[in-house]
């Protein structure tokens, strides 16, 4: 199981990157996949996620992100996106992209113990 996650980088607020996230080993269509993200000295924390087929496809971002950041993912290339734009400071955090086998129950898609599988991380740098 590998989850390859990229797209991080140095960018000005209010600019905008795409992380993508590659996924290969497992079942990538039956899972929900998320997207997590750690700043120094903080607890990983939740940022969105995408249901399957099973959930009707629906999404979940954290309110921080709304409006902001959106989830996608395309089956076919087993791969989960998260576009990220008007960036700021406070978005600045390794971000990780997550995979479970479940339902898309709220208080368990939020938090990391109850994904499956986790990629290796990259780093996001908001500053001017």
């Amino acid at each position: 199981v590998q989850l390859q996650a990229s797209g991080g980088g140095l960018v000005q607020p209010g600019g905008s990157l795409r992380l993508s996230c590659a996924a290969s080993g497992f079942t990538f269509s039956s899972y929900v996949m998320g997207w997590f993200r750690q700043a120094p000295g903080k607890e990983r924390e939740f940022v969105a996620a995408f249901g399957t087929g099973r959930n009707g496809f629906r999404t979940y971002y954290e309110d921080s992100v709304k409006g902001r950041f959106t989830i996608s993912r395309d089956n076919a290339k087993n791969t989960v996106y998260l576009q990220m734009n008007s960036l700021r400071p406070e978005d600045t955090a390794v971000y990780y992209c997550a995979a479970r086998l479940g339902s898309l129950v709220l208080s368990a898609i939020r938090t990391p113990v109850h994904y499956d599988y986790w990629g290796q991380g990259t780093l996001v740098t908001v500053s001017s």
